[in-house]
């Protein structure tokens, strides 16, 4: 599976679990670090830490894929999980407002609102 079917996997499982305001940004021509950041909301500390759960589970299980890196899932304000390519960030309606990763990465054509 390459960077952007896995981008719009991960969309499709935390759109079917009520995550808010899917947005994933295109960086590889911006960064090393990966080709895709993926930005959700949840509406509480509790939504946050199970989106992040759920992803964890669901992607281990169907498609043996283990973030190599996770934070932040157990406090349930901002979960990042980083699968390589992709890296997830599951955010608290405070948090997203307050860190804006949305304006730090978009240059006004890499930004794409994932619509179900």
């Amino acid at each position: 599976m390459d960077s952007k079917e896995k981008t719009l996997l991960i969309c499709k499982f935390l759109s079917s679990k009520k995550a808010k305001g899917i947005v994933y940004i295109a960086v590889e021509n911006k960064t090393s670090l990966c080709d895709y950041f993926i930005i959700a909301g949840g509406s509480s500390k509790t939504q946050v830490k199970s989106l992040a759960e759920y992803l964890e589970e669901k992607f281990e299980k169907e498609y043996n894929l283990i973030p190599r890196r996770r934070d932040g899932v157990r406090e349930g304000r901002w979960a990042v999980l980083d699968y390589s390519d992709v890296i997830v960030h599951i955010f608290g309606d405070e948090e997203r407002d307050f860190y804006n990763l949305e304006r730090l990465w978009e240059d006004g054509e890499n930004l794409i609102k994932y619509e179900d």
